[in-house]
């Protein structure tokens, strides 16, 4: 029986939600068939925690002892929003160590948690993507070259984070030194992007071995501004409808593309694309490596909405990449 080690929290502001996101992955596996344990991290601190116990991970070997018995944990399951878990940092321990985990490997993630290098990175494979800018903190900018390249209302936002933290939707040009300040406060690179003034979708996407499942597309129907932290999060300020009522066309387009931006960023798991549309215009917003998994989030409901077993999905991820790595212990 294999020990399977589902790592949630992290350093990030997404912490608590991480942790939820860990406590409902661990919830759905089998423990008929796993031996499977909750892992909180947060700085160097890492434990596994059962009810009010918690045991020190030894970091060394990804392994804890409980009752004068040394578990290896087996396979590693990423629930970590931010830092360290979706930006490439958790995969390159656990690379370093042989441990088989689920989801994208640490240059995928790196690459996917930098919005502006990798909208730009699949703008050359022809992915429509809002334009934008990305400034540094400290340097010198002009707002009305700023606003002359993204117009107005723009999004300012950090580089790296996620859940919209630090995100500002600018409708003014006297708004955008506050904007950058807020942005620049989670991180020291923020990008102002352009305003699609349309609707809002997401779309999960798992590729496994013989397993491949393009889940509904989900429409985000915000009552705040935006999609914020709130909307996200609290079921009162947003509306999710899954599946979108769209044309069967242009759910197919958003399929589609989605299936094709996981290829080419060589994404492995489950990974979910966020879209804003306009008429018939697809815009690609981000990928998240490590979506939201508690039962309120994305991935779960469109699971449930394609009548899928979320615990056979994560089992069937958990084999078939264990087959590529010898035994462990």
């Amino acid at each position: 029986m294999k020990n399977i080690a589902v790592i949630a929290g992290g350093n990030s502001r997404e912490h608590e939600v991480s942790v939820q996101s860990g406590h409902h992955v661990h919830g759905v596996l089998d423990g008929r068939r796993y031996r499977k344990f909750l892992v909180i991290i947060k700085g160097t601190e890492w434990h596994v925690v059962e009810g009010a116990r918690r045991y020190p991970v030894d970091k060394n070997d990804f392994s804890f002892s409980r009752d004068g018995e040394r578990i290896v944990f087996d396979f590693a399951y990423i629930t970590v929003h931010g830092t360290p878990g979706e930006n490439g940092l958790l995969q390159g321990y656990l690379d370093m160590l042989g441990v088989p985990y689920g989801g994208c490997d640490a240059l995928c993630s790196a690459l996917t948690f930098d919005k502006y290098t990798c909208n730009t990175y699949l703008k050359g494979y022809g992915v429509n993507v809002p334009d934008a800018l990305l400034l540094r903190e400290g340097m010198e900018y002009n707002k009305e070259e700023i606003v002359g390249e993204v117009g107005l209302p723009c999004f300012v936002k950090p580089n790296a984070e996620g859940s919209s933290f630090g995100v500002s939707k600018v409708k003014e040009i006297d708004r955008l030194d506050e904007a950058l300040a807020k942005a620049f406060a989670h991180g020291p690179y923020a990008l102002v992007e352009r305003f699609i003034d349309g609707r809002e979708f997401t779309c999960g996407v798992v590729k496994s071995g013989e397993m491949e499942m393009i889940l509904p597309v989900a429409e985000v129907i915000s009552r705040n501004e935006f999609f914020d932290f709130q909307a996200k999060y609290d079921p009162g300020f947003s509306e999710e409808i899954i599946p979108a009522r769209i044309p069967v066309e242009l759910a197919e387009r958003v399929k589609l593309l989605s299936s094709m931006i996981y290829d080419i960023l060589r994404c492995e798991g489950i990974v979910r694309v966020d879209y804003r549309t306009r008429g018939n215009e697809i815009f690609m917003l981000e990928v998240n490596t490590t979506p939201g998994m508690t039962s309120n989030s994305f991935i779960p409901k469109m699971v449930r909405a394609a009548n899928g077993d979320l615990g056979e999905i994560i089992a069937t991820i958990i084999e078939n990449k264990c087959r590529r790595f010898p035994p462990r212990g």
